[in-house]
């Protein structure tokens, strides 16, 4: 039996409530001694003897806070005790007993993965009591920095996986200029439930697409994506207009999880001379036309429905004049749907189109001139724009 003290007792610092220990001793005596001095620092402290590893590892239950162990056991001893504790018991604190002899044992233990060690003849009621707080305080904050570390490795490649699903267009060097913004609405993703891409076909035809999945969250966003990846495909392959858009409804209607899910979308299909188009929208906001003599809103000509709503739906073309310096302005709800001061009015698409006349008036171009309609709108409401947002602008010539 090893001798132990006893003098003024305190409470486990830190440690609310009953904590329950297991204490894996396989000496009498010096567990009976062990749990005295535990009751006089904490009496409401629930304790477990084990007097094997086998009888341990059965033991261990979530609700177990800190085991206490002995290295110097009937059925393990050493270190290889200490590991298969851990094993069982990874986000468990554990708490190393070793000999005056054998104390270099406990500096190994703690390298091992022990929160700390005691030698047994210098334990008493306080030293015991604050070993086991901090034993347990430490085990909290490894696990909460081991989480950490896990999140922002997930994180990491979520990013990666994430800016990978962005698309690339696929243009050739020319007079036509694109420009994109994409903002999610959930916070710290980077892919939302709105989707863009542009493809120029080997004929010079340019197609463009701006799409906006109901909903929020990480399920619109892949269901974006394949919807997407399913357009390219399909310009790709020579589809256009109403057919393109039949076969992107019957994608919709396998690849969403429920009949309320519903894309709204717009089209446009530049001629190869990049002076006359065809837009296509499924229950889509209107595009914003850029001319020499300043910007308008295209009228409410043919359109369809929104994918996934009408059974055979059809979706009519409408022809538009573009001449020889232009631009055009798809873009998502998400841009038209903030408030306009206090009263809870919608910016819309008649606000849209006079800050867009405003600012071209004032010579903003590009860049500067998307940017700045996005941060009007977001001051305009009061606080950033909840929800996705996507622009895609592609422009010819001197506006």
């Amino acid at each position: 039996m090893t001798a132990m003290h006893s003098r003024g007792a305190e409470r486990l610092p830190g440690v609310a409530g009953s904590p329950h220990l297991l204490l894996v001793e396989d000496d009498p005596g010096d567990a009976y001694l062990f749990e005295e001095l535990l009751t006089e620092v904490q009496p409401n402290v629930q304790i477990t003897v084990a007097r094997t590893l086998a009888e341990a590892l059965a033991s261990l239950r979530p609700d177990v806070q800190c085991v206490i162990v002995d290295l110097s056991l009937p059925d393990a001893s050493g270190l290889d005790a200490l590991r298969q504790v851990i094993a069982r018991a990874p986000t468990t604190a554990v708490l190393v007993l070793t000999g005056l002899a054998d104390a270099h044992v406990g500096v190994q233990a703690v390298a091992a993965g022990a929160q700390d060690y005691l030698v047994k003849q210098d334990v008493d009621g306080a030293l015991l009591g604050r070993a086991i707080s901090y034993a347990i305080e430490r085990k909290r904050a490894d696990e909460s920095e081991r989480q950490l570390v896990e999140a922002r490795a997930v994180g990491r490649e979520n990013a990666r996986l994430e800016r990978g699903l962005l698309p690339v267009p696929i243009l050739r060097d020319g007079p036509l200029r694109h420009l994109t913004r994409y903002r999610p609405g959930r916070d710290r993703a980077l892919l939302g439930g709105d989707f863009h891409d542009t493809v120029q076909t080997g004929d010079g035809t340019v197609h463009g697409v701006i799409g906006d999945v109901s909903g929020h969250g990480a399920d619109e966003a892949s269901l974006g994506v394949r919807l997407r990846m399913a357009w390219r495909t399909l310009v790709l392959a020579g589809h256009t207009g109403d057919n393109l858009l039949s076969t992107l409804d019957a994608v919709l209607e396998h690849e969403r999880w429920g009949e309320e899910i519903f894309t709204t979308l717009c089209m446009v299909t530049i001629a190869p001379d990049l002076r006359t188009a065809r837009l296509h929208r499924a229950g889509h906001p209107c595009p914003l036309l850029f001319g020499p003599s300043g910007v308008q809103a295209l009228p409410e000509g043919p359109h369809g429905p929104a994918l996934g709503l009408i059974p055979g739906a059809e979706w009519p073309a409408e022809e538009i004049e573009l001449g020889d310096a232009w631009g055009i302005m798809l873009y998502t709800d998400g841009l038209i749907e903030g408030c306009v001061g206090d009263g809870g009015e919608r910016l819309d698409l008649t606000g849209l189109e006079e800050l867009a006349r405003a600012a071209h008036a004032r010579g903003e171009r590009g860049d500067v001139l998307v940017d700045g309609l996005i941060a009007e709108a977001e001051r305009l409401n009061g606080d950033v724009l909840s929800d996705d947002l996507a622009v895609l602008m592609l422009s010819r010539g001197e506006l």
